[in-house]
């Protein structure tokens, strides 16, 4: 298939890598040195697009794939306060739209493995959960958007915590989220459950972005000729 990618740094390399070794074609590759070269003619080319920006680029890029017809996949996160809006306008105007905070296939077991756990944890009360995300320096946002998604997950099945905060909290109600910045560290995610008689821990370690990229090729392969909203929930079939 014909690929266009938008954001065209480490990820987009990477994404790029594996792209061409599963012998798709990249028609377009856009940067912040080039942006005028994102327009309707060129993004025609391709039967999907990939989008790893920035977080204050990436609504504007979504929106403008949408708008010009090409199915779009995104993974920039520290966005999400408008995805309500891309998906209302994805879906009104018959598009197609592909979101996760991570495209691993590794990490989108581990959010399965954590929605299991906590739902075990839901009248545990003795355990204080509690979150460590460490990522590069080079990365925007903080926490990240898979620590969000896992947050969010916790929060769903553990009804004593109320709300995820960014920082060390004596606050019972709160679930802390801790976020490290260290080279070269592609990601690691760790959930811990602590009482006074023992600890439970799960953790995800990325060796490379290739995992990221990998995934983010299945999930372009996935929404060609597709309609409609997705996640890599759909993509992988749990």
């Amino acid at each position: 298939m014909r690929i266009a990618l938008i954001g065209y740094g480490k990820m987009g390399k990477a994404i790029e890598e594996i792209a061409l070794q599963k012998g798709h074609e990249i028609v377009l590759k856009i940067d912040i040195d080039n942006v005028n070269e994102f327009n309707q003619e060129n993004l025609s080319k391709a039967d999907a697009a990939i989008e790893f920006s920035s977080p204050h680029s990436a609504f504007d890029n979504v929106m403008k794939c949408l708008q010009f017809k090409i199915p779009v996949v995104c993974g920039s996160t520290g966005w999400l306060d408008k995805i309500e809006s891309v998906k209302k306008y994805c879906l009104d105007n018959n598009g197609t739209f592909l979101y996760s905070s991570n495209y691993s296939i590794g990490v989108n077991i581990f959010f399965a493995v954590n929605k299991y756990l906590a739902q075990l944890m839901t009248n545990q009360n003795e355990y204080e959960v509690s979150m460590t995300e460490i990522h590069h320096t080079q990365k925007k946002d903080a926490p990240s958007g898979t620590a969000i998604t896992l947050a969010e997950q916790i929060l769903e099945k553990v009804k004593r915590k109320k709300n995820w905060v960014n920082h060390i909290s004596d606050n019972p109600d709160e679930l802390e989220i801790i976020s490290e910045r260290v080279d070269p560290a592609p990601g690691t995610h760790i959930i811990n459950y602590h009482s006074p008689i023992d600890d439970i821990e799960i953790t995800h370690t990325a060796h490379s972005r290739m995992g990221f990229a990998t995934g983010a090729v299945l999930a372009a392969e996935f929404i060609k000729d597709k309609k409609g909203v997705f996640g890599m929930k759909d993509v992988l079939g749990f």
